[in-house]
Formats: C-alpha cells, sequence, structure tokens
C-alpha cells in the first residue's frame, strides 16, 4: 500500500524545485488539474535524475502506481513548491515521494512505485542506487496493484489518443492519462475542488494507435475510472474524498 504521509527524510538525497502554474493547467474554475500535476511531478523527477545520472538511456522506469492526496486544493495557487526523494526500494523497484506546497495554500503529497527497466525494456535489478538508498529509511516497496474494474455495467465513452500524448517510447506519457480520469470527472456529480485522495494503477502501457474507451462509475462520494484498451482496462483510477 502506499504511504503519502512518510515525512521529508532528514538525511539522504532530496530534490526540490519550482514551478509556475501556467493557463494551461487550470480548470475553467482555476483549478490545478491532476493531469497538470502529474506533469510537475514528472518533470521534477526527470530533472533529479538527470542530476544524479539514473537518467541515462540505460536506466528506464515504468510508473506501476501513485496515489495523490491532495490536503488543500490548489484553487489560486500560481505557483508551486515541490521536494522529491526515493520512499521505498525492492529487487526491481523503487518508490518515489513528492510533496508539494502551493503559493496559496494548495498543499499535496504524493506517493507512487516505478519499475526498474534495462535497456531492452524488461524489469532489471536495481544495482548502485546509494545516491537514493539512505533517503527510503530502510523501507520496501511493492509492486501489487489494488485498485478493481470498474463495475461492469458501467458506461464508457471513445476517448481518442492524439499523435502529442505518446512519449519517446512509443506509450501514452503517463500525466496524460490523468487527461482521462479529469475528462471522466466532468461527467461526474463528484466535487472535485476540495480534498480528496486520487490513485491511479497502471496496469499495461497504451500504445499508439490503441482505441481507448473511458469507463465510468461513481457518486458524490468516489469516481472509478477506467481506460480499456482491446476490451481489458490497461490503466484504473480511483478518486475520492479524503
Amino acid at each position: 500500500m502506499l504511504d503519502p504521509g512518510i515525512p521529508v527524510p532528514s538525511s539522504g538525497r532530496t530534490f526540490s524545485a519550482r514551478r509556475r502554474v501556467r493557463l494551461a493547467d487550470v480548470d475553467p474554475h482555476g483549478r490545478v488539474r491532476l493531469d497538470a500535476l502529474a506533469r510537475l511531478l514528472q518533470d521534477v523527477a526527470i530533472d533529479d535524475v538527470q542530476e544524479t545520472g539514473w537518467g541515462t538511456p540505460s536506466h528506464l522506469w515504468f510508473v506501476r502506481r501513485i496515489r495523490i492526496d491532495i490536503h488543500e486544493p490548489f484553487l489560486q495557487d500560481r505557483a508551486v513548491e515541490l521536494v522529491t526523494w526515493c520512499s521505498g526500494l525492492a529487487a526491481i523497484a523503487a518508490g518515489r515521494r513528492w510533496s508539494l506546497t502551493g503559493d496559496e495554500g494548495g498543499h499535496a503529497e504524493v506517493d507512487s512505485v516505478w519499475i526498474h527497466l534495462g535497456p531492452d525494456q524488461r524489469p532489471a535489478r536495481i544495482e548502485g542506487f546509494g545516491v537514493y538508498g539512505e533517503a527510503t529509511g530502510g523501507r520496501r516497496v511493492s509492486t501489487k496493484l489494488e485498485l478493481p474494474d470498474p463495475p461492469p455495467e458501467a458506461p464508457s465513452v471513445r476517448w481518442p489518443l492524439r499523435a502529442t500524448d505518446i512519449d519517446p517510447h512509443g506509450h501514452l506519457n503517463n500525466a496524460i492519462y490523468w487527461q482521462g480520469v479529469e475528462h471522466a470527472l466532468a461527467s461526474c456529480t463528484f466535487d472535485v475542488a476540495r480534498p480528496l485522495v486520487a490513485e491511479l494503477d497502471y496496469r499495461e502501457p497504451v500504445d499508439a494507435g490503441d482505441e481507448i474507451d473511458l469507463v465510468m462509475a461513481g457518486d458524490e462520494r468516489e469516481a472509478i475510472v477506467g481506460l480499456r484498451a482491446s476490451d481489458s482496462i490497461s490503466a484504473v483510477a480511483r478518486v475520492g474524498g479524503r
């Protein structure tokens, strides 16, 4: 289970950055969307690994799970301070944590698990990870997925992929999954402009050319969104109140 309550470590590597919130990051009410937060998380993590050398082509990472705990929604914030660090280790996986603070009171804590891939894009044992290991405090991570499928009777809509959604590996960019979630939430009764927990399990990569349906179920308390490709759920998200 992901643990977004792990505090910033007192020893070991952390990486900090400040990012501006732009017009394209917010919804019609000014709330910073989940996909925009995911992009900020992704960009800062990439900056971190590039600084240490773990961003070289011989080290690839596939996100397995992520949990975003929004303690205070980012409603008027136009800048975000982010701190990230390694939250745990396993033989072929590592956890990454972020703490986000907005300039107008927004606050989120995020935990995630990433699978380490070798140059052949197959899971590979993590070696020589000392630069990140101390910050974990000896914690272990699991790659086990936890979220259920949407109900079989849940309605769905076609969600066409765009050429700009695809990353250099030919897969849907991690942050774009959250655009699908945001698209589904817009038709639900769930209020996103409040403290909430948003989780996403990445089961299988979505590839360029896949035909995607958003499968949606929810009420005012919780929303379940699945991205379905070839009659199977490639990713599933759950968004609910704190």
